[in-house]
């Protein structure tokens, strides 16, 4: 395993068509993933992840910047010389070869003794679960026991850093789910640094241990899972970043007797600002006001909140998600009551105060510390 450091990349594709005059699939992207460390990349389509990882792997040319693999700059070494294993989300197995031989396939491609392929097969295929397998063709697999083989393909190089590009991106859900674990499980088995590209939060939240976000070529944040959850750095983050998404609208600011309170165009509803907004805060401005579903309550007859419409209750079995019309928008709330509401029903909704995310209006920037 090995340390990776990426510093100041850029990737532009010349295209003499594009009005744009830094029209970089990456730009200035840095990041540093420690020894062992299972990172994700993740990003809606086209965000340049996946050119990011490319060129991690060599195969793309970088424009500008320096990838290093431990205190080994990479940037001019050969694909087969950077010490990587790289899984896409194409299988791109052999079919004429069965699955021992297309494991064995890189492995042939180094002269290596078919004793050491052999014992090298004995040794990944059970921690992939293909070892019942070795005899099939892939014709035969099942979109999960293909991507295995893949995988297992990679790791038998014995990589220093492996990368994945949407390795779960063609399963079924279930699938996904149990390969997920596998992913996880067999990451601690081999203890090598990892980098997973994927658009999938669920996926990059369950296996990294920190997660680079991009969007438009850039780095949004990075962090632990539970640090982008509940630190969006930007509205981008907090909105792309949970399921069901975070609450985010715009509310306009008042103040009555020394207390700021967030109002709803168009309603009756009417939040108190915490305190800690204060500095950020003025009377008669707007800003961005984002809550996520699971801090949005159902209040009490007694408790303080404002009383709104049921516009649309979905029980989805765990939980129950119901959706209220705030003026021109609507807020998500979710609960695991078992009590079923209808359209109409009339309920109090309180929210966390100290779960509250504001983001400046224009540059779309978190507003305030650390909550």
């Amino acid at each position: 395993m090995a340390k990776l450091l990426l510093k100041k990349l850029y990737k532009r594709y010349s295209n003499k068509h594009s009005k744009l005059q830094n029209d970089f699939a990456v730009n200035d992207f840095s990041l540093e993933c420690n020894d062992g460390e299972f990172v994700g990349i993740l990003g809606p389509s086209g965000c340049g992840k996946t050119t990011t990882l490319r060129m991690i792997a060599g195969l793309e040319d970088i424009t500008a910047g320096d990838i290093f693999i431990g205190n080994t700059r990479i940037n001019d070494l050969h694909p087969k010389d950077r010490q990587i294993g790289l899984a896409f989300e194409d299988y791109a197995l052999y079919p004429p070869l069965n699955v021992y031989d297309n494991i064995a396939f890189n492995l042939r491609a180094k002269k290596v003794k078919e004793a050491d392929i052999l014992s090298e097969i004995k040794r990944i295929a059970p921690l992939l679960k293909v070892d019942d397998l070795l005899d099939s063709r892939p014709v035969s697999l099942s979109g999960g026991q293909k991507q295995r083989v893949n995988i297992a393909r990679a790791v038998i190089r014995k990589p220093k850093l492996l990368l994945l590009d949407e390795p779960l991106s063609h399963l079924d859900g279930k699938m996904r789910q149990v390969l997920r674990t596998e992913i996880k499980r067999l990451h601690k088995e081999i203890n090598c640094t990892t980098i997973i590209v994927t658009h999938d939060q669920l996926e990059a939240m369950s296996l990294a241990d920190r997660i680079a976000i991009m969007k438009d070529g850039k780095l949004q944040q990075y962090g632990t899972p539970l640090e982008i959850y509940n630190y969006p750095v930007n509205e981008f983050v907090a909105g792309f970043i949970g399921e069901p998404p975070m609450n985010i609208m715009t509310v306009t600011v008042s103040k009555t007797d020394g207390v700021f309170f967030f109002n709803f165009s168009g309603t009756d509803v009417s939040i108190p600002v915490p305190t800690q907004y204060y500095p950020h805060v003025q009377e008669g401005g707007t800003v961005r006001f984002g809550i996520r579903p699971s801090d949005v309550l159902i209040g009490q007859q007694s408790s303080m909140g404002s009383m709104v419409q049921v516009a649309v209750f979905e029980n989805l079995g765990e939980e129950c998600r119901i959706s209220i019309r705030v003026g021109d928008d609507y807020l998500t709330m979710t609960t695991s009551e078992e009590i079923r509401y209808r359209q109409g029903d009339v309920i109090k909704l309180v929210v966390k105060s100290d779960r509250i995310h504001l983001f400046n209006p224009v540059s779309g920037d978190r507003l305030g510390e650390k909550i």
